[in-house]
């Protein structure tokens, strides 16, 4: 295990591993730096420029592209750095739609974290906005909205798509006060490649990309993806008896703390009023619903006149890993046959 590394921010003696970015060394040493383009599961670009920071004996720097050195004497504030931060802060809101209180990120967004903590002249922005937002809202996408109009242009969610998901489906595009996130073509992003994997939605720092139909839940339980064979760690979230959301559980072994299309957006019908509670019998050439007694004795009767390759059972990824044992050792045992399948063969 490499020494660790001996610097000083803001006066406060701190250690950090090796090749640590001051701006990661600090956060977790409790020195807040502003910051919004660094996001701690992709690598740092050091677009935003507003984690700027001065080092002795060096020009003031990005503090989420810089290492960590021995000896570092390292200064998070003063007049020159919190004056620069507030223009960079300034282009950034510039062209924003920052109504806040009908944004899905509201409270829960970095750019008003920034805005808080740097300050913004109010005036200065309205003589230097545009009156016009230039942008349509995306809504191709079934499972969630992009709002260019409230892009950063961070490049966290081209990161995301290029480094986690291995998918490259979005990059920036055009140049100059015109440049902006865009799919090949300039199309909407379901004439893309995107796998609506989710991953960029839930790292937008923003009101970009959001989902369409997630609430904020009262309470979230953590249980296994449903899906398929993976066992991929997700925390579902309830509200007023329904399920409102889904995320991935961080460091997931299954996982790594990531999800496909299904796991994140496809538990809907969970809610569906159309699922069946209670177990169906066919009575003169109509389904009536029955006792659990009933339809397992049913069942059980009509079992018994099959034996062998007559029978063939499927099994069923939304069933626990033991329900599935038993479904393969009864088909194999008692029924005496192989004819087993399961639909969670990816």
């Amino acid at each position: 295990m490499s020494e660790l590394v001996t610097l000083t921010i803001d006066g406060v003696e701190i250690k950090a591993e090796p090749g640590t970015s001051v701006l990661r060394a600090a956060l977790e040493n409790g020195i807040y730096i502003p910051h919004l383009c660094d996001h701690p599961d992709v690598s740092s670009v050091g677009i935003c420029r507003v984690c700027i920071i001065e080092i002795e004996g060096r020009r003031p720097t990005v503090s989420c592209k810089t290492p960590v050195e021995e000896g570092m004497v390292v200064t998070t504030s003063n007049e020159e750095l919190e004056k620069t931060r507030k223009i960079n802060l300034e282009l950034l809101v510039l062209n924003h739609d920052y109504n806040c209180q009908s944004c899905a990120k509201n409270s829960q967004c970095k750019l008003q974290e920034l805005t808080r903590y740097i300050g913004l002249d109010e005036e200065r922005i309205k003589a230097m906005r545009e009156p016009e937002l230039p942008h349509e809202i995306d809504d191709s996408n079934p499972y969630y909205l992009r709002d260019l109009n409230k892009c950063v242009l961070c490049g966290i969610c081209v990161r995301t798509c290029e480094e986690i998901q291995g998918d490259g489906c979005i990059d920036f595009a055009f140049r100059g006060i015109k440049t902006k996130i865009s799919v090949l073509g300039d199309k909407p992003i379901a004439e893309s490649t995107c796998v609506t994997c989710g991953e960029c939605v839930t790292r937008c720092p923003v009101g970009a990309l959001v989902p369409r139909r997630e609430m904020e839940p009262t309470y979230e339980v953590e249980t296994i993806c449903p899906f398929c064979g993976c066992g991929c760690a997700i925390a579902v979230g309830a509200r007023g008896g329904k399920l409102v959301s889904s995320r991935a559980v961080p460091g997931s072994p299954a996982s790594g703390g990531t999800l496909c299309v299904k796991g994140r957006f496809g538990l809907s019908f969970v809610n569906s009023p159309e699922r069946l509670t209670k177990p169906l019998i066919r009575k003169d050439g109509e389904l009536v619903e029955a006792s659990w007694e009933e339809a397992i004795s049913y069942v059980a009767q009509k079992l018994g006149q099959y034996k062998g390759d007559q029978f063939a059972a499927i099994a069923s990824a939304k069933c626990t890993t033991e329900d599935n044992y038993v479904m393969q050792k009864f088909t194999r045992a008692v029924m005496e046959t192989n004819n087993i399948d399961h639909c969670a063969r990816l």
